[in-house]
C-alpha cells in the first residue's frame, strides 16, 4: 500500500510539471516576464503555500478575477526569483502607475489592468519586440494607427507612455463590450480578438480557464503571468523584493508647445541633463517637439528653477538667447530611463513674434491662501478652474487641504511674469 501511495504521489507530480511546461516568447526586451518556466520548480508544499496565495489573491481582487492555480504558481515562482529586476519595476512604477491608474479611471477600465504593462515591457517606453511592437504597451504599427497613435519621422507615440495607455484603454474597453469578461479582454490584447473568438467557438465558453486550451500557447500564459504579476506587486515585500529607489525628479511640469523646438536648447535653459529630457519624452525620435498651432505637442519638463524661466521662456518663444551658444550638460548612459512623477498643469507658449512683446496680465490671481471651512472644489470653482488642475499645480493629494496653505492659481504666471 505504502508503494502504492508513493507512486501515485509521483505520477501527480508529474502530472503538475507537464501542466506547467509553458512555453511564451512574446516579449523579447523582457525576456523574464513571459519565458519559458520550465526551471520553475514547484513549491513543495503547494498545498499550503497555495491557500496563503489563494487567500493573498483574493485580498487584493478587484473587478478583474486573480484566479490562482498551478499556472499562476510558475509565474510567481518564477517573478520571485528575479528580485533585482522586480525591485526595478516596482521603483519604475510609482512613475508610470499614476498616468495608468488616471488614464484607466477616466476611461472606466479597472486601474489594477495597469500591471499588464509590466508583462508587455517592464515599463520600458523604448521595449521593441522582435516583432516590432513598440513601447511600454507594446503595439504593432497597424493597431496603434487604429487607436489613433502618431508615428512619423519626429515621433512614436506608441513610446509616449501618455498617449499609449489611452489606446490601451480604448482597445481594452472595446475587447470587454465584445466578451463581457477582463479575462478575456486581456487575453484578446495578447494574440487579437479574432483568436479568442475563435477559441470560444471550438469551447462553446466564454470564460478564459474554459476556452485556455484552444488560444495560442503564448497566450494561455499570458493571463496567468499577469495575475501572477498583481500578486507580486502587491506582495513583493513578503518575498524580500525591496523597492529600487530611483533618482526621480521630486516635480515635473507638463508644457504644449505649437511650434518646433529643439530639446537640446530645452535642455540648456533649464540646465540639466539632455538624458532626463528625453527620459521624460522617450516618443521623440529625433529630439525635436514638432508642434504646430493646430496640433501642439506634449512636453515634460522637470520643475524648472525660477533662475531658469527667462532662458527657458525664450527657448519655447523662438527668441535668440544667449542660452543656445552653451554646452549640453554631460549625457550620461541608461539602458532603462527612470522618469520622474508628472503633473498635469496646461501651459501653452505660443510663438513670439517680438521679442520684447509684454505678456498679459493673467485672468486669475498667482495666489490664494485657503480660508476655514473652504475646500478645493470651491476655490477651483470660485476661480472658474478645474479641480484636478488646482490639485496637480500644487502637488495636493485627494482630501487633503490645510487652512492657511498658500496655493498657485495661475500656472501660466510662473513662466510669463519675468
Amino acid at each position: 500500500m505504502k508503494r502504492i501511495v508513493i507512486l501515485a504521489t509521483f505520477l501527480l507530480s508529474l502530472q503538475i510539471v507537464k501542466a506547467n511546461a509553458l512555453t511564451v516568447t512574446r516579449i523579447s526586451t523582457c525576456s523574464y516576464l513571459l519565458k519559458n518556466p520550465r526551471d520553475t520548480a514547484i513549491n513543495n508544499s503547494l498545498a499550503y503555500s497555495g491557500s496563503i496565495f489563494k487567500l493573498r489573491l483574493d485580498s487584493i481582487q478587484k473587478e478583474v478575477p486573480l484566479v490562482y492555480n498551478e499556472y499562476v504558481q510558475t509565474y510567481i515562482d518564477l517573478y520571485t526569483r528575479h528580485k533585482e529586476e522586480m525591485s526595478h519595476v516596482i521603483g519604475l512604477s510609482k512613475y508610470y502607475f499614476p498616468i495608468y491608474e488616471k488614464i484607466f479611471h477616466d476611461a472606466g477600465i479597472p486601474t489594477e489592468i495597469k500591471y499588464l504593462s509590466i508583462v508587455e515591457s517592464k515599463l520600458d517606453p523604448n521595449a521593441v519586440s522582435r516583432v516590432g511592437a513598440t513601447g511600454p504597451w507594446q503595439f504593432m504599427a497597424t493597431t496603434a494607427k487604429t487607436y489613433g497613435l502618431n508615428m512619423d519621422s519626429y515621433i512614436d507615440e506608441r513610446r509616449d507612455p501618455i498617449q499609449a495607455s489611452y489606446a490601451a484603454a480604448a482597445y481594452l474597453k472595446d475587447a470587454y463590450q465584445e466578451f463581457g469578461d477582463w479575462l478575456l479582454a486581456i487575453a484578446s490584447y495578447n494574440c487579437g480578438k479574432s483568436s479568442v473568438e475563435r477559441a470560444i467557438e471550438k469551447a462553446g465558453a466564454m470564460d478564459f480557464w474554459s476556452i485556455r486550451q484552444y488560444l495560442p500557447p503564448e497566450t494561455r500564459n499570458y493571463v496567468p503571468a499577469y495575475i501572477a504579476m498583481s500578486y507580486v506587486m502587491n506582495y513583493g515585500k513578503k518575498h524580500s523584493i525591496i523597492p529600487d529607489i530611483l533618482n526621480f525628479h521630486p516635480t515635473t511640469d507638463t508644457l504644449m508647445v505649437d511650434h518646433m523646438v529643439d530639446m537640446g536648447n530645452v535642455a540648456r535653459a533649464l540646465n540639466t541633463n539632455l538624458n532626463d529630457l528625453t527620459m521624460l519624452n522617450p516618443a521623440y525620435k529625433r529630439l525635436i517637439i514638432n508642434g504646430a498651432t493646430n496640433a501642439p505637442r506634449r512636453l515634460i519638463i522637470p520643475r524648472a528653477n525660477h533662475r531658469n524661466y527667462p532662458a527657458l521662456y525664450n527657448v519655447l518663444n523662438g527668441i535668440n538667447d544667449p542660452v543656445l551658444s552653451l554646452p549640453l550638460p554631460t549625457v550620461a548612459a541608461a539602458s532603462i530611463p527612470v522618469p520622474a512623477p508628472v503633473t498635469y498643469a496646461p501651459v501653452t507658449y505660443v510663438a513670439a513674434t517680438k521679442p520684447a512683446a509684454p505678456v498679459a496680465a493673467p485672468a486669475n490671481p498667482e495666489y490664494y491662501v485657503i480660508k476655514a471651512g473652504e475646500t478645493l472644489e470651491q476655490v477651483a470653482a470660485h476661480h472658474g478652474l478645474n479641480v484636478r488642475d488646482v490639485r496637480a499645480w500644487n502637488n495636493i493629494p485627494e482630501g487633503q487641504l490645510p487652512v492657511g496653505q498658500k496655493i498657485i492659481l495661475n500656472p501660466v504666471a510662473k513662466i510669463t511674469k519675468l
